[in-house]
Protein backbone atom coordinates (compact mmCIF):
# COMPACT_ATOMS: atom_id res chain seq x y z
CA UNK A 1 0.00 0.00 0.00
CA UNK A 2 1.43 3.67 -1.16
CA UNK A 3 1.75 5.50 2.40
CA UNK A 4 0.62 9.27 0.56
CA UNK A 5 3.94 10.82 2.17
CA UNK A 6 5.42 12.24 -1.12
CA UNK A 7 4.64 12.17 -4.88
CA UNK A 8 6.48 8.87 -6.55
CA UNK A 9 7.02 10.21 -9.54
CA UNK A 10 8.13 14.22 -9.90
CA UNK A 11 5.78 16.35 -10.78
CA UNK A 12 8.03 19.35 -11.74
CA UNK A 13 5.61 21.94 -12.53
CA UNK A 14 3.68 21.18 -8.83
CA UNK A 15 7.24 21.52 -7.19
CA UNK A 16 7.73 24.85 -8.56
CA UNK A 17 4.42 25.79 -7.71
CA UNK A 18 5.07 24.97 -4.04
CA UNK A 19 7.93 27.15 -4.11
CA UNK A 20 6.77 30.13 -5.70
CA UNK A 21 3.58 30.17 -4.58
CA UNK A 22 3.23 28.11 -1.06
CA UNK A 23 4.37 29.41 2.03
CA UNK A 24 5.62 27.02 4.78
CA UNK A 25 2.08 27.53 6.94
CA UNK A 26 0.14 26.27 3.76
CA UNK A 27 -0.94 29.62 2.11
CA UNK A 28 -1.09 29.96 -1.23
CA UNK A 29 -0.19 33.17 -2.51
CA UNK A 30 -1.28 35.30 -5.11
CA UNK A 31 2.00 37.83 -5.80
CA UNK A 32 0.57 39.98 -7.92
CA UNK A 33 -2.67 40.78 -6.76
CA UNK A 34 -1.53 42.32 -2.86
CA UNK A 35 -0.27 38.81 -1.73
CA UNK A 36 -4.04 37.51 -1.49
CA UNK A 37 -5.16 34.43 -0.65
CA UNK A 38 -8.10 32.79 -1.85
CA UNK A 39 -10.39 29.65 -1.15
CA UNK A 40 -9.78 28.75 -4.83
CA UNK A 41 -5.98 28.68 -4.06
CA UNK A 42 -6.34 26.64 -1.12
CA UNK A 43 -8.72 24.23 -2.84
CA UNK A 44 -7.00 23.93 -6.16
CA UNK A 45 -3.45 23.39 -4.04
CA UNK A 46 -5.04 20.39 -2.45
CA UNK A 47 -6.52 18.87 -5.17
CA UNK A 48 -2.71 19.10 -6.96
CA UNK A 49 -1.35 17.72 -3.93
CA UNK A 50 -3.84 14.72 -3.81
CA UNK A 51 -2.60 13.54 -7.38
CA UNK A 52 1.06 14.41 -6.76
CA UNK A 53 0.38 12.53 -3.49
CA UNK A 54 1.98 14.89 -1.22
CA UNK A 55 -0.07 15.06 1.91
CA UNK A 56 2.01 16.90 3.48
CA UNK A 57 1.61 19.55 1.71
CA UNK A 58 -1.87 19.03 1.79
CA UNK A 59 -2.05 18.93 5.23
CA UNK A 60 -0.68 22.40 5.93
CA UNK A 61 -2.89 23.69 3.31
CA UNK A 62 -6.01 21.92 5.24
CA UNK A 63 -4.43 23.31 8.47
CA UNK A 64 -4.16 26.88 7.11
CA UNK A 65 -7.17 27.22 5.41
CA UNK A 66 -9.57 25.36 9.06
CA UNK A 67 -7.77 28.19 11.24
CA UNK A 68 -7.82 31.19 9.09
CA UNK A 69 -10.90 31.12 6.71
CA UNK A 70 -13.00 28.81 8.57
CA UNK A 71 -12.75 30.53 12.27
CA UNK A 72 -10.60 26.81 13.01
CA UNK A 73 -14.04 24.71 12.54
CA UNK A 74 -15.00 23.40 8.33
CA UNK A 75 -17.37 21.37 10.30
CA UNK A 76 -19.23 24.35 11.20
CA UNK A 77 -19.23 26.87 8.43
CA UNK A 78 -17.91 27.40 4.77
CA UNK A 79 -14.35 29.23 4.36
CA UNK A 80 -14.12 33.02 3.40
CA UNK A 81 -13.42 33.25 0.38
CA UNK A 82 -10.69 35.50 0.54
CA UNK A 83 -7.56 36.33 3.10
CA UNK A 84 -5.21 39.21 3.27
CA UNK A 85 -3.87 42.40 4.25
CA UNK A 86 -6.68 44.60 4.84
CA UNK A 87 -6.86 48.66 5.20
CA UNK A 88 -5.91 48.55 9.46
CA UNK A 89 -2.75 47.02 8.11
CA UNK A 90 -3.44 43.53 9.75
CA UNK A 91 -3.52 40.39 7.99
CA UNK A 92 -6.64 38.17 8.04
CA UNK A 93 -10.21 37.80 6.35
CA UNK A 94 -11.03 40.29 3.31
CA UNK A 95 -14.45 39.25 2.70
CA UNK A 96 -16.43 36.51 4.77
CA UNK A 97 -18.72 35.46 1.82
CA UNK A 98 -18.29 31.75 0.38
CA UNK A 99 -17.11 30.80 -3.21
CA UNK A 100 -18.97 27.40 -4.12
CA UNK A 101 -16.34 26.59 -6.84
CA UNK A 102 -13.89 27.11 -4.15
CA UNK A 103 -16.09 24.67 -1.54
CA UNK A 104 -16.47 22.46 -4.45
CA UNK A 105 -13.08 21.50 -5.04
CA UNK A 106 -12.48 21.44 -1.66
CA UNK A 107 -14.55 19.18 -0.14
CA UNK A 108 -14.22 17.31 -3.25
CA UNK A 109 -10.28 17.10 -2.65
CA UNK A 110 -10.99 16.04 0.72
CA UNK A 111 -13.37 13.23 0.13
CA UNK A 112 -11.12 11.50 -2.52
CA UNK A 113 -8.18 11.98 -0.26
CA UNK A 114 -10.09 10.21 2.34
CA UNK A 115 -10.48 7.36 0.04
CA UNK A 116 -7.26 7.01 -1.55
CA UNK A 117 -5.38 7.81 1.33
CA UNK A 118 -7.57 5.54 3.73
CA UNK A 119 -8.12 8.46 5.56
CA UNK A 120 -11.93 8.49 7.40
CA UNK A 121 -11.10 12.22 9.23
CA UNK A 122 -10.48 13.54 5.70
CA UNK A 123 -13.72 11.68 3.70
CA UNK A 124 -15.74 12.67 6.43
CA UNK A 125 -14.91 16.63 6.71
CA UNK A 126 -15.55 16.34 2.77
CA UNK A 127 -19.01 14.91 2.89
CA UNK A 128 -20.14 17.49 5.84
CA UNK A 129 -18.54 20.58 3.75
CA UNK A 130 -20.67 18.95 0.34
CA UNK A 131 -23.74 18.63 2.22
CA UNK A 132 -23.25 22.37 4.03
CA UNK A 133 -22.84 23.59 0.45
CA UNK A 134 -25.96 21.76 -0.84
CA UNK A 135 -27.62 23.36 2.08
CA UNK A 136 -26.03 27.20 1.94
CA UNK A 137 -25.42 27.23 -1.84
CA UNK A 138 -28.11 25.53 -4.39
CA UNK A 139 -31.00 27.38 -5.24
CA UNK A 140 -34.25 26.57 -7.21
CA UNK A 141 -34.53 28.95 -10.17
CA UNK A 142 -38.15 29.30 -11.80
CA UNK A 143 -36.43 29.28 -15.49
CA UNK A 144 -33.54 26.77 -15.45
CA UNK A 145 -34.52 24.44 -12.43
CA UNK A 146 -32.15 23.51 -9.42
CA UNK A 147 -29.09 25.21 -9.59
CA UNK A 148 -25.24 26.49 -7.74
CA UNK A 149 -24.92 30.25 -6.27
CA UNK A 150 -21.88 31.71 -6.75
CA UNK A 151 -21.95 31.85 -3.11
CA UNK A 152 -24.03 32.00 0.10
CA UNK A 153 -25.10 36.08 0.03
CA UNK A 154 -24.84 38.80 -2.78
CA UNK A 155 -25.79 36.81 -5.82
CA UNK A 156 -29.28 36.72 -5.41
CA UNK A 157 -30.37 40.50 -5.52
CA UNK A 158 -34.10 40.25 -5.78
CA UNK A 159 -37.19 37.77 -5.69
CA UNK A 160 -36.73 37.42 -9.65
CA UNK A 161 -32.85 37.26 -10.48
CA UNK A 162 -29.69 35.13 -9.90
CA UNK A 163 -26.27 35.61 -10.89
CA UNK A 164 -24.73 32.62 -11.79
CA UNK A 165 -21.26 31.41 -13.36
CA UNK A 166 -20.79 28.20 -15.29
CA UNK A 167 -17.54 28.21 -14.14
CA UNK A 168 -18.30 27.45 -10.43
CA UNK A 169 -19.89 23.85 -11.74
CA UNK A 170 -17.62 21.52 -12.69
CA UNK A 171 -19.26 18.75 -14.29
CA UNK A 172 -17.17 15.55 -13.14
CA UNK A 173 -17.65 17.42 -9.79
CA UNK A 174 -21.34 17.34 -9.73
CA UNK A 175 -21.22 13.89 -10.86
CA UNK A 176 -19.12 12.73 -8.26
CA UNK A 177 -21.43 14.30 -5.35
CA UNK A 178 -24.85 13.20 -7.57
CA UNK A 179 -23.90 9.52 -6.36
CA UNK A 180 -24.33 10.82 -2.86
CA UNK A 181 -26.86 13.26 -3.26
CA UNK A 182 -29.32 13.32 -5.59
CA UNK A 183 -29.68 17.29 -5.66
CA UNK A 184 -26.56 17.27 -7.67
CA UNK A 185 -27.95 15.69 -10.83
CA UNK A 186 -30.28 18.97 -10.90
CA UNK A 187 -27.62 21.16 -10.82
CA UNK A 188 -25.70 19.51 -13.72
CA UNK A 189 -29.28 19.62 -15.19
CA UNK A 190 -28.84 23.47 -15.10
CA UNK A 191 -25.29 23.50 -16.49
CA UNK A 192 -25.72 23.40 -20.54
CA UNK A 193 -28.64 25.95 -19.95
CA UNK A 194 -25.65 28.72 -18.86
CA UNK A 195 -23.33 27.61 -21.57
CA UNK A 196 -24.31 28.13 -24.81
CA UNK A 197 -24.51 31.58 -26.22
CA UNK A 198 -25.16 33.65 -29.51
CA UNK A 199 -21.65 33.05 -30.49
CA UNK A 200 -20.71 29.94 -29.17
CA UNK A 201 -18.07 31.21 -26.66
CA UNK A 202 -18.72 30.62 -23.06
CA UNK A 203 -19.42 33.77 -20.49
CA UNK A 204 -18.21 34.18 -17.41
CA UNK A 205 -21.60 35.67 -15.63
CA UNK A 206 -25.34 34.80 -16.30
CA UNK A 207 -28.38 36.57 -15.04
CA UNK A 208 -31.36 34.52 -14.69
CA UNK A 209 -34.45 35.47 -14.66
CA UNK A 210 -38.39 34.33 -14.47
CA UNK A 211 -37.44 34.46 -18.92
CA UNK A 212 -34.34 32.50 -18.65
CA UNK A 213 -30.29 32.80 -18.71
CA UNK A 214 -28.70 36.27 -20.43
CA UNK A 215 -24.96 37.26 -20.30
CA UNK A 216 -24.27 39.94 -17.69
CA UNK A 217 -21.76 42.21 -16.77
CA UNK A 218 -19.88 40.87 -13.57
CA UNK A 219 -21.85 41.43 -10.28
CA UNK A 220 -20.57 44.15 -8.29
CA UNK A 221 -19.82 41.81 -5.11
CA UNK A 222 -17.39 40.04 -6.97
CA UNK A 223 -16.23 42.77 -9.84
CA UNK A 224 -12.93 43.58 -7.83
CA UNK A 225 -13.69 47.22 -8.15
CA UNK A 226 -13.40 46.67 -12.43
CA UNK A 227 -16.02 47.53 -13.79
CA UNK A 228 -16.83 45.81 -17.38
CA UNK A 229 -18.80 47.45 -19.62
CA UNK A 230 -20.20 44.12 -21.71
CA UNK A 231 -20.78 40.65 -20.58
CA UNK A 232 -17.76 38.73 -21.71
CA UNK A 233 -16.09 35.68 -21.54
CA UNK A 234 -12.63 35.54 -20.06
CA UNK A 235 -10.78 34.65 -17.01
CA UNK A 236 -13.72 32.80 -15.75
CA UNK A 237 -15.55 31.04 -18.41
CA UNK A 238 -11.60 30.15 -19.77
CA UNK A 239 -11.87 27.02 -16.70
CA UNK A 240 -15.53 25.60 -18.35
CA UNK A 241 -13.58 24.48 -21.71
CA UNK A 242 -10.71 23.21 -18.70
CA UNK A 243 -13.50 21.45 -17.35
CA UNK A 244 -14.98 19.99 -19.76
CA UNK A 245 -11.66 18.63 -21.71
CA UNK A 246 -10.77 16.61 -18.84
CA UNK A 247 -14.05 15.31 -17.72
CA UNK A 248 -14.77 11.95 -19.23
CA UNK A 249 -17.25 12.53 -22.15
CA UNK A 250 -20.21 10.27 -20.29
CA UNK A 251 -20.17 12.51 -17.78
CA UNK A 252 -23.73 14.07 -17.19
CA UNK A 253 -24.19 17.31 -19.70
CA UNK A 254 -20.65 16.99 -20.79
CA UNK A 255 -21.52 16.24 -24.43
CA UNK A 256 -24.47 18.48 -24.34
CA UNK A 257 -22.01 21.11 -23.44
CA UNK A 258 -19.73 20.64 -25.33
CA UNK A 259 -21.82 20.61 -28.95
CA UNK A 260 -23.08 24.39 -27.48
CA UNK A 261 -19.27 25.85 -27.22
CA UNK A 262 -18.41 25.32 -30.42
CA UNK A 263 -16.94 29.69 -30.36
CA UNK A 264 -14.02 28.90 -29.03
CA UNK A 265 -12.68 26.00 -31.64
CA UNK A 266 -13.67 27.27 -34.57
CA UNK A 267 -11.86 30.45 -33.68
CA UNK A 268 -8.45 28.74 -33.12
CA UNK A 269 -8.86 26.79 -36.43
CA UNK A 270 -7.63 30.12 -37.49
CA UNK A 271 -6.17 32.16 -34.86
CA UNK A 272 -2.62 31.14 -32.95
CA UNK A 273 -3.62 32.69 -29.69
CA UNK A 274 -6.72 32.05 -27.02
CA UNK A 275 -8.44 35.22 -26.97
CA UNK A 276 -8.61 36.90 -23.48
CA UNK A 277 -11.28 37.93 -23.66
CA UNK A 278 -15.28 37.79 -25.99
CA UNK A 279 -18.50 39.26 -26.00
CA UNK A 280 -21.76 37.66 -25.89
CA UNK A 281 -21.78 37.81 -29.73
CA UNK A 282 -18.66 36.22 -30.17
CA UNK A 283 -16.58 38.79 -31.06
CA UNK A 284 -13.00 39.39 -30.02
CA UNK A 285 -12.68 42.11 -27.16
CA UNK A 286 -8.70 41.64 -26.20
CA UNK A 287 -7.25 38.81 -28.40
CA UNK A 288 -4.26 38.38 -26.32
CA UNK A 289 -4.75 35.46 -23.76
CA UNK A 290 -2.36 34.73 -21.49
CA UNK A 291 -0.52 31.35 -21.39
CA UNK A 292 -2.95 29.78 -18.93
CA UNK A 293 -5.73 30.45 -21.54
CA UNK A 294 -3.47 27.87 -24.10
CA UNK A 295 -3.51 24.99 -20.92
CA UNK A 296 -6.91 25.68 -20.83
CA UNK A 297 -8.17 25.03 -23.98
CA UNK A 298 -5.74 22.09 -24.77
CA UNK A 299 -7.81 18.94 -23.34
CA UNK A 300 -11.05 21.19 -24.65
CA UNK A 301 -9.30 20.66 -28.32
CA UNK A 302 -9.01 17.27 -27.30
CA UNK A 303 -12.30 16.15 -26.28
CA UNK A 304 -13.51 18.04 -29.85
CA UNK A 305 -10.89 16.32 -32.17
CA UNK A 306 -9.38 19.69 -32.91
CA UNK A 307 -6.10 18.15 -33.38
CA UNK A 308 -4.15 20.86 -35.17
CA UNK A 309 -5.61 23.39 -33.03
CA UNK A 310 -4.61 21.36 -29.78
CA UNK A 311 -1.04 21.02 -31.57
CA UNK A 312 -0.86 24.72 -31.76
CA UNK A 313 -2.11 25.56 -28.21
CA UNK A 314 0.64 22.51 -26.88
CA UNK A 315 3.60 24.14 -28.53
CA UNK A 316 2.69 27.60 -27.32
CA UNK A 317 1.88 26.84 -23.73
CA UNK A 318 5.40 24.66 -24.03
CA UNK A 319 7.67 28.20 -25.74
CA UNK A 320 6.35 29.85 -22.52
CA UNK A 321 7.73 27.76 -19.96
CA UNK A 322 10.50 29.67 -17.87
CA UNK A 323 12.37 28.56 -14.58
CA UNK A 324 9.58 25.68 -14.06
CA UNK A 325 6.92 27.85 -14.83
CA UNK A 326 4.79 29.31 -17.54
CA UNK A 327 4.22 32.24 -19.33
CA UNK A 328 6.43 35.78 -19.36
CA UNK A 329 5.51 36.28 -15.40
CA UNK A 330 4.87 33.07 -14.13
CA UNK A 331 1.68 34.30 -13.00
CA UNK A 332 -0.47 32.55 -10.14
CA UNK A 333 -3.51 31.95 -12.01
CA UNK A 334 -1.97 30.83 -15.47
CA UNK A 335 -0.19 28.39 -13.16
CA UNK A 336 -3.03 26.53 -11.96
CA UNK A 337 -4.74 26.18 -15.16
CA UNK A 338 -1.37 24.67 -16.57
CA UNK A 339 -1.69 22.11 -13.44
CA UNK A 340 -5.01 20.87 -14.18
CA UNK A 341 -3.84 20.39 -18.09
CA UNK A 342 -0.60 19.41 -17.80
CA UNK A 343 -1.49 16.90 -15.02
CA UNK A 344 -4.25 15.55 -17.15
CA UNK A 345 -2.08 15.41 -20.61
CA UNK A 346 0.50 13.78 -18.53
CA UNK A 347 -1.87 10.92 -17.43
CA UNK A 348 -1.69 12.07 -13.62
CA UNK A 349 -5.41 12.06 -13.15
CA UNK A 350 -8.59 10.99 -14.54
CA UNK A 351 -11.96 11.32 -13.54
CA UNK A 352 -14.27 8.97 -14.28
CA UNK A 353 -18.05 9.45 -15.09
CA UNK A 354 -19.03 9.52 -11.96
CA UNK A 355 -16.33 12.13 -11.12
CA UNK A 356 -14.15 9.61 -9.44
CA UNK A 357 -10.76 10.44 -9.13
CA UNK A 358 -8.28 7.67 -10.53
CA UNK A 359 -4.06 9.13 -9.88
CA UNK A 360 -1.35 7.94 -11.68
CA UNK A 361 0.48 6.84 -8.14
CA UNK A 362 -2.02 4.80 -7.02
Amino acid sequence: MNSGCRAEQPWDLWSAYTTKFLDSQGRVIDHKNGDVTTTEGEAYAMFFALVANDRPHFDKLLDWTEANLAQGDLTARLPAWSWGKAQDGGWHVLDPNSAADADLWMAYSLSEAGRLWHVDRYAKLGSVMADRVAHQEIVEVPSIGTTLLPGETGFHPDPTTYYLNPSYMPPSLLAYFAQQDPVWSSVAASLPKLIASQGGFVMDWISVGLTGAAPMQPPSTVGNGKPVPTPVGSYDAIRVYLWMGIADPNTPGVRESLHAMTGMAKYLQTNEVPPRSVDATGAVVDADGPAGFSAAVIPYLHARGVKTAEKRQQDRLGATKKDGLYGASGLYYDQNLALFDTGWEEGRYRFDDHGKLKVKWK
